[in-house]
């Protein structure tokens, strides 16, 4: 048997731009799009000056590395990939897969190192971002509920991954070298939930990207990784998940097992990075249908909040306990609150919509106040936990003083969107951010047509306040 490393070493190292279907290489640049647009909010925030703060105040005078987005210092590598890191999440414009896992937040700064450390393409980098998607959510998949249910937080976890993979890839290393990249990160994961749990913020992607830059240079310098590093007895899955067997604590599904194989099975020709979805707002992800998908469901029979009398949402039973039943921090389907699923879904009735430049951290909206309709609102509304519904996908139902009821099925893909409403609807955040709209536009003109630009880093200068 081929180890999975192996198996998926080889892939990546075989793997050419030529070989991305057309909606890989789309969601490549849109996802790209998202997260630089999501640094330039990341870098307003407390979090984001002292991430930039932290590691200029380590690695000034710098002069072969690479460069922090917004501020443009050169820095390390690895100070880059954290900090990068750090303003992406920061911002709230985040990518979102299957729950609890946010690849860019991770992948995008490793790839952007990397580039810039060889002046790579257009086409090297997004062949590099579409490998780290691929094989990290692959990774996660079916075990994100199960790792969380451990105690480990999932994003940084596999995020390590991906950061790697991506770079590995833009670097031109071989399959060797990146099946070492991968047993470097198997030492080299990490994440926890009992932090904030207890009045802490947690060390989550910035330090996995990190760690993913380590991973590299170890590789390069010739340290073996091993040869059954995720699957082994006492391997990466043995070590988050509890058994290298495939069983499960959690599932989205209500699954017990998944084989392993699932991991690498139709690689390359099935791609689960098109999976991943756009967070417009800055919320969690499961709210975003109980927003957009609410608003649609009140536009097409012409319902106003004045009509409305209650509002029932069937959810897929994970969203209601965050950020697992394990360790549950949040219950959405207990009493209302500012930030929570039920104050979305009133949003998208009595606003049509939720504003892009209002953050949300840890389920507390900031901002100028709310209307009074959707506080009144959010305690008429109803979560139903279901195993049965999909991740991201509630069916909302709204019933009308009038006595009649009107209904909506959300399809869990409402926010896999193309390049162009990807763009369309991140231009609302132009307001908020901190370069002219002209060089904004440029940003995403540039990422629009990437693969026809001969330096990838061009982007990181576009985001730079001059």
């Amino acid at each position: 048997m081929v180890s999975l490393s192996r198996q998926i070493s080889e892939w990546v190292a075989d793997l050419s731009y030529d070989d991305l279907p057309t909606e890989v290489v789309d969601r490549a640049k849109g996802v790209t799009l998202h997260n630089l647009s999501s640094v330039l909010l990341g870098c307003q925030t407390q979090s984001g000056r002292q991430a930039i703060e932290l590691i200029r105040s380590e690695e000034s005078g710098v002069s072969t590395g690479a460069t922090l987005m917004v501020d443009g210092t050169t820095v390390t590598k690895g100070g880059a990939a954290f900090v990068n890191s750090e303003l992406i999440m920061a911002g709230g414009k985040v990518d979102t897969f299957r729950m609890l896992t946010h690849p860019g937040t991770s992948i995008l700064p490793g790839a952007l190192v990397a580039a810039e450390s060889v002046s790579a393409s257009g086409k090297q980098f997004l062949t590099g971002v579409a490998a780290g998607y691929e094989v990290m959510e692959r990774l996660a998949s079916d075990y994100i509920p199960t790792v969380m249910s451990r105690g480990f937080h999932a994003s940084p976890v596999f995020g390590i991954f991906g950061a790697a993979i991506a770079s590995a890839k833009i670097l031109d290393l071989t399959s060797d070298q990146i099946n070492n990249v991968i047993g470097m990160c198997v030492h080299l994961s990490a994440g926890n939930l009992e932090g904030p749990r207890s009045g802490g913020r947690a060390l989550r992607e910035g330090a996995a990207a990190r760690n993913a830059m380590v991973a590299i240079s170890l590789a390069v310098m010739g340290q073996v990784g091993g040869e059954t590093t995720l699957e082994g007895e006492a391997g990466f899955y043995h070590a988050y998940t509890g058994n290298n067997r495939g069983r499960l604590t959690y599932s989205f599904v209500g699954d017990t097992y998944s084989s392993l194989d699932n991991i690498t099975q139709g690689l390359g020709q099935k791609w689960t990075f098109l999976e991943t979805l756009y967070r417009p707002y800055s919320t969690a992800g499961y709210n975003l249908a109980h927003v957009d998908v609410t608003a649609q469901l009140c536009e097409e029979n012409n319902i106003k909040f004045e009509d409305v009398d209650r509002v029932e949402a069937v959810v897929n039973w994970l969203e209601t306990q965050y950020p697992s039943p394990a360790f549950t921090s949040r219950r959405e389907d207990g009493e209302a609150s500012k930030g929570g699923t039920k104050y979305y879904s009133a949003y998208g009735v009595v606003n049509r919509g939720f504003p892009m430049l209002r953050s949300q951290q840890m389920g507390v909206a900031d901002g100028d106040g709310d209307p009074p309709e959707v506080l009144d609102l959010m305690n008429r509304v109803t979560l139903i936990p279901s195993h049965e519904m999909t991740l991201f996908g509630p069916r909302i139902t709204i019933f009308t003083k009038d006595g009649k009821s009107y209904t909506k099925q959300s399809t869990g893909r409402e926010f896999m969107w193309d390049f162009e409403e990807e763009s369309r609807r991140i231009r609302e955040i132009i307001p908020g951010i901190p370069i002219p709209e002209s060089q904004f536009e440029e940003l995403i003109s540039t990422c629009r047509n990437l693969d026809q630009e001969d330096l990838a880093e061009k982007i990181v200068r576009l985001t730079v306040i001059e």
